[in-house]
């Protein structure tokens, strides 16, 4: 057990809290494998380190709450690490240290406290291996003789808000009040004192206690293994299968457990470690991004997705936003296609959800959730409450519906990435389908010969009921074509499935014909004779106010400002032109896109923890490396700075996937074309190099960029040949014949 507790010696594989530090979430020390999420209930501070709950979380396991039931939020599991510790009968107080060290490149957790005369060595997972796992293992060192000693081990059913069906020894059983679902969770404990196992009394159900009086030197060594299993089928009971995966556990033994986990975690991060060399905060930031994008995704359950806050907090109530096609799909379509598969299919099996939203505010085709949840039905509250108590309509749900195109755009990166035609048969191609028949019955034609979409919300949240939000509208005739290009592909391949989906949808050809119209009078706001993008309809006509005097004030510039006079002014709240120009730079000729980000970069707020890095990679892109590594610095202090105040609503997953965009598509200047990858690296001063593994179509493709020497290199791990474009310059790598180019040193043009 002596090496299972002791973490990597690299430190950049490491993020920890000592007595030194300061308020940090526990949110920060999260693990998760996708299925299971546990974390500290509370803000952690070294100098108060006083015990606080753990949340548990399963993903999927979602329930109605509120007062009228309207609202779908992922509800918690019971509390399956509680511990208490007396001596004498007196519960122990945990003295002012305590070692907390999360170990990214093994996926645990572990702690170090000195209580009295015990000192405290506690390690805890969820398993990458097998996700419904968890485990526990503490080791007691204690200095004195003569103690009473009690341990007592439960499971802290107290705030449960489940229904229990049944409450056994070791196995627990609940449903949830509404939505039909069930969850089990089986638990095992054992304690090792003086090198042999002692037997536990059982004073209520899910509790084991022992009592002994210790000897001086003594280690006591306690494990606890517990399995949950989600059942959304109304008659199954999990218990079983619950228990004999606990049963598995007992008959492998905890070793393996903790073996099978890391080797799980090492085959990870051989996919996905991007490593920096010269920069250890940008690689330990970038580290901490990969963990938990790698945590928060589970390819074997296609029914679930990844909320705004993953699985570790409170925030938004487990929702699903666009923040998973656009931040988060480019890390699983590159480093693991199975878990992008999956994610895309959750939104193939909510379809139907939007298609009842679309219906419902009298349009055809799909509306997509802005907040989604089990079924895909919209989410967003239509009121909250704001700083000042103060009721305010919420108009995400009904008018921010980029969301439609957000995801067909995620569906057609991943199959041009990976040749996925299965998935493009069995549901990508339904999804670019019914979101491009959205979109033609969206934007409606006028006297002036376009069609325009009216009354939206863009990405920037600062204006609302606004027309022809450029974003929007360029995202949505993208949509239309790229289902146009699908339909014909469809026909032309694959006759017969494209005879039974177009008859399914009641899709002909006049239909299209209409769609290939609506694309090509689609009004998108852009000035040929400016180069520039009018982010929405009079938007240039708004006041035009210098940021730079608000931005070293702690209240973010809309507070000082005031909502009425935000709303009257040229600020986004997030990248909205710069997003488009980081998704599709296609759509912007010539130099046009430089001119519209120089435009659009001072006249954004950055209050939305999506903004900087979007930011970022553009300027990355444009070769202003200065500026996209403050955007990059920005992004990583989101989750991973020290500040006061309850911060423990989860860590900010499109952030974190932001910041590996910005390393691989901003600084490597990675992108993926219809006969290969390319690459255009520019990074920044104080990176001597990077280096990365990403997949393509069956291929493993490792590639590294060195910026004094300007050299870049690629290697085939695995695969059939394929083309590599470096610096514009095209060639074909295959396993036996690897490629090394020098495209040349500090090339800037600063944006």
């Amino acid at each position: 057990m002596e090496r299972i507790l002791k973490p990597t010696a690299d430190d950049t594989w490491l993020f920890g809290m000592d007595s030194s530090g300061g308020q940090v979430s526990g949110s920060r020390f999260a693990i998760s494998n996708g299925f299971l999420g546990t974390f500290d209930a509370a803000v952690a501070s070294a100098g108060d380190p006083v015990a606080v709950p753990t949340r548990t979380y399963v993903a999927g396991l979602f329930d109605a709450v509120g007062p009228d039931g309207s609202m779908t939020a992922l509800i918690p599991a019971a509390d399956w690490l509680r511990l208490h510790i007396s001596i004498a009968g007196t519960p122990l107080v945990r003295q002012p240290f305590q070692r907390t060290v999360l170990d990214v490149s093994r996926g645990v957790l572990m702690t170090e406290t000195r209580a009295g005369s015990l000192l405290e060595r506690g390690l805890r997972l969820v398993s990458l291996h097998d996700p419904s796992v968890g485990l526990q293992l503490i080791e007691l060192g204690i200095d004195e003789a003569g103690l009473e000693v009690t341990l007592e081990a439960s499971v802290d059913l107290s705030a449960l808000d489940l229904e229990p069906q049944r409450i056994e020894h070791d196995l627990g059983v609940w449903r949830t009040r509404h939505s039909g679902q069930a969850l089990a969770m089986a638990v095992a404990a054992a304690l090792e004192i003086d090198g042999a196992d002692r037997t536990a009394a059982t004073p209520a159900p899910l509790t084991w206690s022992w009592s002994w009086t210790s000897r001086a030197g003594q280690v006591v060594r306690f494990r606890r293994a517990a399995a949950f299993v989600r059942s959304d089928a109304a008659h199954f009971d999990p218990g079983v299968k619950a228990r004999d995966t606990l049963n598995h556990i007992r008959r492998i033994g905890w070793r393996s457990v903790v073996e099978a986990h890391e080797a799980a975690w090492a085959s990870r991060w051989h996919s996905s470690d991007v490593q920096i060399a010269g920069d250890a905060e940008a690689q330990r930031a970038i580290r901490f991004a990969a963990y938990h994008l790698n945590s928060a995704a589970n390819p074997a359950d296609e029914r679930v997705s990844i909320g705004a806050r993953s699985l570790t907090g409170e925030g938004y109530h487990g929702h699903v936003f666009w923040d998973t096609e656009i931040f988060l799909l480019p890390f699983y379509i590159l480093t693991w296609p199975e878990a992008a598969r999956s994610l895309l299919l959750y939104r193939f099996h909510t379809l139907d959800g939007a298609r009842a939203k679309a219906a419902r505010m009298g349009w055809r085709g799909a509306l997509y959730a802005w907040e989604s949840a089990l079924t895909g039905a919209e989410m967003t509250p239509e009121h909250l409450k704001d700083q000042d108590g103060n009721w305010v309509e919420v108009l995400c749900g009904t008018q921010e519906q980029h969301i439609s195109a957000d995801i067909a755009y995620a569906v057609w990166q991943y199959w041009r990435t990976t040749g996925d035609d299965r998935f493009l048969l069995e549901a990508g191609a339904e999804i670019l389908l019914e979101t491009a028949r959205f979109w033609a019955s969206r934007a409606v034609p006028e006297a002036d010969g376009y069609c325009h979409i009216r009354g939206v919300i863009g990405p920037d949240e600062n204006h609302e009921h606004i027309d022809d939000n450029a974003f929007t509208n360029v995202m949505a005739r993208w949509n239309i074509r790229r289902a146009l290009e699908a339909a014909e592909m469809l026909q032309q391949r694959w006759p017969q499935h494209w005879s039974g989906l177009s008859g399914r949808l009641g899709i002909n050809e006049a239909e299209l014909r209409e769609w290939s119209g609506v694309a090509e009078r689609i009004f998108t706001g852009f000035d040929a004779k400016t180069g520039m993008y009018e982010q929405f309809s009079g938007f240039f006509d708004l006041e035009d106010i210098d940021l730079a005097p608000f931005t070293d004030r702690t209240d973010p510039v809309e507070v000082q400002l005031g909502q009425e006079r935000t709303q009257n002014a040229q600020i986004a709240k997030q990248a909205d032109v710069v997003a488009l120009l980081a998704l599709l730079p296609e759509a912007f000729p010539g130099d046009s896109g430089l001119r519209n980000f120089r435009y659009y970069e001072p006249r954004c707020s950055h209050r939305s923890s999506l903004s900087p890095a979007m930011h970022g990679l553009v300027a990355a892109r444009y070769g202003d490396t200065g500026m996209a590594m403050r955007f990059f610095r920005q992004t990583a202090a989101i989750d991973l700075a020290d500040r006061p105040g309850p911060v423990d609503e989860g860590v900010h997953i499109a952030a974190l996937g932001g910041i590996w965009m910005l390393a691989v598509f901003g600084f490597a200047g990675l992108s993926v074309r219809e006969d290969g990858i390319a690459l255009d690296p520019r990074l920044p001063e104080g990176w001597d190099s990077i280096a990365f593994r990403v997949q393509w179509r069956g291929r493993c493709l490792y590639v590294g960029a060195h910026r004094r020497s300007g050299v870049v290199e690629a290697t085939l791990e695995e695969g059939e040949p394929m083309i590599v474009t470096i610096g514009g310059e095209r060639r074909e790598i295959s396993r036996d014949q690897g490629l090394s180019m020098r495209i040349g040193s500090n090339r800037h043009s600063r944006a």
